[in-house]
């Protein structure tokens, strides 16, 4: 794997300039990758429709509160956007702060285990995918907080934001939250580092299995 760094512009400024990996960013492979991401996420989203709608019926009969829940993430080189899922936890599952997910998180709901463990909650996101804030495969988006304590704690953990943020990535369909953060990281890297259309239909394949499966989930 490459070194991949990030330069700090001036003393004056907090903007962070990142260095090109050689990865595949030529225009023919984006402009299909944007395609592909447009096509699947509004045929899957059409298909899931009656998935999400039962689901929201069932959030809202579970637990108080909006069945949709939105949150500022860390998009592509920076950019922060509102990522959308089905809501999973109580209303004040935050109320000490942003948190990581635990196992055996108590603040999830009784639907709330079968939608994170099934992935259903992440449905929303495709909308996210249609918008171009996201793409269907690539580093799985991190809220600030946690994008700047673990830059301080793993050098260069902002370089993964090279790429957009996916619905589902090289990290997830290999651990997932069982991974540490700098394994997560290892793991996007490698991803950004080595991109191809065998490497995006690879961890395609591999979601089906881990959606099926329930591994790694929280």
């Amino acid at each position: 794997m490459g070194q991949i760094t990030e330069l700090t512009l001036s003393e004056k400024s907090s903007e962070t300039v990142y260095i090109q990996p050689k990865v595949n960013d030529s225009i023919l492979f984006l402009i299909v990758k944007r395609i592909i991401d447009f096509v699947l996420a509004t045929v899957l989203l059409m298909l899931t429709a009656p998935i999400v709608v039962a689901f929201i019926v069932c959030i809202k009969m579970d637990s108080s509160g909006p069945a949709f829940y939105v949150q500022d993430r860390v998009g592509y080189r920076g950019r922060e956007f509102k990522l959308i899922k089905l809501r999973s936890m109580v209303m004040d599952a935050e109320k000490d702060g942003p948190q990581w997910a635990a196992a055996h998180d108590e603040r999830v709901t009784k639907v709330g285990q079968f939608i994170r463990k099934t992935r259903v909650d992440e449905l929303p996101q495709l909308i996210n995918v249609l918008k171009g804030e996201m793409s269907l495969i690539g580093p799985r988006p991190e809220r600030n907080a946690f994008m700047q304590q673990f830059n301080q704690e793993i050098p260069g953990f902002m370089n993964r934001v090279l790429v957009k943020p996916g619905l589902t990535g090289w990290a997830q369909v290999n651990g997932g939250y069982d991974l540490t953060p700098e394994e997560k990281f290892q793991h996007d890297m490698y991803y950004i580092t080595n991109p191809s259309v065998r490497m995006e239909t690879k961890i395609f394949l591999k979601t089906i299995t881990v959606v099926l499966t329930g591994k790694g989930a929280r």
